[in-house]
Formats: structure tokens, C-alpha cells, sequence
């Protein structure tokens, strides 16, 4: 017999996959249920605030994912240029593998709660904020200034997340691969 665990995090990963997918208003708490292998009950159980409850946990799960792409990325070159050029063309591969359909893991959902001050929204801000951070701390290990990092970062996160939408739509790894390329010559202008 599987674990409490186990089903609740079958159920966290379900959702965020429908979320990438087709967003918080496209998913339904019982397509979740039956994504997962759950009953509607166990999805109850584990989250009683329904919908929006799941929906924080799988933006969270989707945080922490991408998080972890970006960190290998990051890591994966010496030059930060080069390194943010990776992330970006490894973001490219994937969407392509996904078949254009498997974008950030918390756009759909922060577009469909824009202007409330919903959980939802929190945990796309928040995880806006976290991958901020990871660029941020690659870039002061490379020796760029605290303001030099934080602006950049935020400039490379905002310039990812937009090129990651118009590759989906255009189902063209082009946007993400430019952007990567100009991302890599802002930041080593920098230098």
C-alpha cells in the first residue's frame, strides 16, 4: 500500500504538470484527482483548502524544479554570460521535447491571478523572486557588484520568462536561443 506521502506528492506533481499545461482556470481539482491515481477524497485530505490549496503546493513543486535546471545551468559554464546562454538554450531543448506545451512552471497561473493578492499569485511572486536570487548570488560569485547583480538578474529572469512564452506560441526554440545570446553579451558587458 502506498504511503500518505506518496499520494500527496502524486497529487503536487499532477497539478503542476496540468498547470504548466493548460493554467490554474483550464484544471479542474478532479482532473488532478485522476492525473495523480487519487480519489477526490485523498485530495481533500491533503489539501482541504481545494483548488487554489493544490495550485500553491504545485507552484511551489514547479519553483523548486525549475529552480534546479536553473542552478545546473548556472553552474554549468566559468563565464556567467555563457552561463546564462546555457540556461537559455536548455530551456529551448525542453520546451521543444514538451512539444511546446511544458513552459514555466507559474506564467499561466500568475497571467489568471493578476491583480489579487490570492495565494496563488504570492507563490508565482515568490518564486519570481527565488530564481531572482540564483542569478543573482551566480553573478556576485563572479565578482559583479550587489546593485550590478540584482538588476541583471532581473533582467535575465524577465527576458527567460518573456522569450519562453513567445517560443511556445511561435513552437520555435529561436526566441529563447536570441535571447540567450543577448543575455550573454549584457551580462559580460558588465565585466
Amino acid at each position: 500500500m502506498e504511503t500518505q506521502t506518496g499520494t500527496r506528492d502524486r497529487i503536487v506533481i499532477a497539478a503542476a504538470g496540468l498547470l504548466q499545461r493548460q493554467g490554474y482556470v483550464g484544471t479542474a481539482i478532479k482532473q488532478i484527482a485522476k492525473e495523480a491515481g487519487a480519489t477526490l477524497g485523498s485530495v481533500y485530505h491533503f489539501f482541504p483548502g481545494g483548488k487554489e490549496a493544490v495550485a500553491v503546493a504545485a507552484i511551489k513543486h514547479g519553483e523548486g524544479e525549475f529552480a534546479s535546471i536553473l542552478s545546473a545551468a548556472l553552474d554549468s559554464k566559468e563565464e556567467p554570460g555563457a552561463a546564462i546562454d546555457a540556461c537559455a538554450r536548455r530551456l529551448a531543448e525542453s520546451l521543444r521535447e514538451s512539444d511546446w506545451t511544458d513552459g514555466c512552471p507559474v506564467t499561466a497561473a500568475a497571467l489568471e491571478t493578476l491583480g489579487t493578492d490570492s495565494e496563488i499569485q504570492q507563490a508565482c511572486a515568490a518564486a519570481l523572486r527565488n530564481w531572482e536570487h540564483l542569478v543573482s548570488q551566480r553573478l556576485l560569485r563572479s565578482g559583479f557588484s550587489p546593485s550590478d547583480a540584482r538588476h541583471l538578474a532581473t533582467t535575465v529572469i524577465s527576458a527567460l520568462e518573456g522569450a519562453e512564452v513567445s517560443s511556445q506560441v511561435r513552437r520555435s526554440e529561436e526566441p529563447l536561443r536570441t535571447t540567450g545570446r543577448h543575455l550573454a553579451r549584457l551580462v559580460d558587458s558588465y565585466r
